[in-house]
């Protein structure tokens, strides 16, 4: 390919086949039913979950962060924003947008109590 091949008119470049795609310079795995899956098994066993959406960054997909009430939490890649927020809406979960208002405190908290218990 050419130094300026890439910027004529209609030549783009194509997605990569199979569940795999690019982001910037990076290539990530895609979201699937198995995280679907893990997200709704996580939101009906535990109480208090919250949910925060985490943007596309030059690494990673869309993400969805639930947190519980004492802040276990759990990450899966998502289709879109807007697919996460409807998942969360359909389970009368709170969502919030991770980049306005970041994680929860509680989170913090959780990962530094495992991190003391050696876990």
């Amino acid at each position: 390919m050419g130094l300026f091949d890439r910027f004529r008119r209609g030549s783009r470049m194509r997605r990569p086949s199979g569940d795999r795609h690019r982001t910037g310079s990076t290539t990530v795995r895609a979201s699937s039913a198995v995280d679907a899956e893990h997200l709704k098994e996580f939101v009906t066993s535990r109480r208090g979950v919250e949910g925060f959406v985490e943007p596309r960054t030059a690494v990673s997909d869309v993400t969805l962060l639930l947190v519980a009430h004492d802040g276990e939490w759990t990450r899966r890649r998502v289709p879109s924003v807007e697919w996460a927020h409807k998942f969360a809406n359909s389970h009368q979960v709170p969502s919030y947008d991770a980049a306005v208002v970041g994680v929860p405190q509680r989170m913090r908290d959780y990962n530094r109590r495992r991190k003391a218990e050696g876990l």
